[in-house]
């Protein structure tokens, strides 16, 4: 699994921190988004895969 996150689609919402902290953090300034682990474990796949569908501007893609 690969991750990718565009910042300029980011609104802050933070649900991708709630769902996987381990893989999402926030940016003090504004909120955006910061990717911890753009390669994630299989461990981490069902909680990357919720932040990507609750992401209310799908800034979040999973490859």
């Amino acid at each position: 699994m690969r991750i990718e996150t565009d910042k300029d689609l980011c609104c802050g919402a933070g649900t991708c921190v709630l769902a996987a902290p381990a893989v999402f953090d926030q940016n003090d300034e504004d909120g955006t988004v910061i990717l911890l682990d753009a390669t994630p474990g299989a461990e981490q796949r069902a909680a990357v895969k919720e932040a990507a569908e609750r992401c209310p501007t799908a800034a979040i893609r999973i490859a």
